[in-house]
């Protein structure tokens, strides 16, 4: 099985990739830190295919896509991993800029790739779609305005994936972690390390390997399941009752 994942430097992408090297399959790992990488480049010289790639970038993920080696051309997953939160503020106190960046990777990213690789498996009536989306898609919070956003078009775009490939055997899925404690929160509190880990404190959090585990699985089933949304938190997390202002 040949699997393209994106954001594969860190957290979910790394523990991903590494698992399905260890399993047999090839790997493409598209990223921007490719030196975390190199590591898995050495270790699996034969299996494993490293892609410099910012997935915002339409043009470069257009080549990068074409020029694969043809050993690793005829993608069966494609896995939309690479995404980001910035920010905590409330939408009225927001840096735009943050905002973007968060369009532009949590939502133009997924597009691009899917855009790319999705009539090729049309072509050859195969392959499967899996969406990183996130538990803030559904369940909204203080601060997650725009990130939250994000991850609604990310498990609604599944639905809707799903629904145009009808006919197909091409299979699409979305994962909705809850706490995962990876390097997400340092990215959202800008390298805060010490707010980061105060996130997960006095609880145990899900973790990369929890993630690339249920993926996994998902891959895994007959070609006749689709596995259409998957949400999980830890089991030290639950909802919030409904807020109220008072005077």
């Amino acid at each position: 099985m040949i699997i393209f994942i994106t954001g594969a430097t860190s957290g979910f992408g790394l523990s991903m990739s590494r698992r399905f090297l260890k399993n047999g399959h090839l790997v493409v790992g598209a990223g921007r830190r490719i030196d975390r990488l190199q590591e898995l480049s050495i270790e699996y010289p034969e299996n494993f295919h490293l892609i410099e790639l910012d997935v915002r970038d339409k043009n470069k993920v257009q080549v990068a896509i074409q020029d694969l080696p043809e050993k690793f051309k005829s993608i069966d997953v494609l896995i939309n991993n690479a995404g980001l939160a910035l920010g905590v503020d409330a939408a009225q106190n927001a840096n735009l800029n943050d905002w973007e960046v968060m369009v532009d990777t949590n939502i133009n990213g997924v597009l691009n790739c899917i855009h790319n690789l999705l009539p090729e498996m049309v072509k050859r009536n195969h392959g499967h779609i899996i969406n990183l989306g996130s538990v803030a898609g559904e369940f909204p919070y203080p601060g997650g305005n725009v990130y939250g956003a994000t991850k609604a078009f990310v498990h609604q775009l599944s639905l809707n994936l799903k629904a145009d490939l009808l006919g197909t055997n091409i299979r699409v899925t979305n994962i909705e972690p809850g706490m995962c404690q990876t390097e997400f929160s340092e990215v959202r509190f800008r390298g805060d390390k010490k707010k980061a880990d105060s996130v997960y404190k006095g609880m145990q959090a899900l973790s990369a390997d929890d993630i690339a585990e249920t993926i996994d699985w998902v891959i895994s089933r007959p070609v006749h399941v689709n596995i259409n949304v998957i949400s999980l938190m830890p089991t030290q997390q639950a909802f919030g009752p409904f807020a109220t202002f008072r005077k």
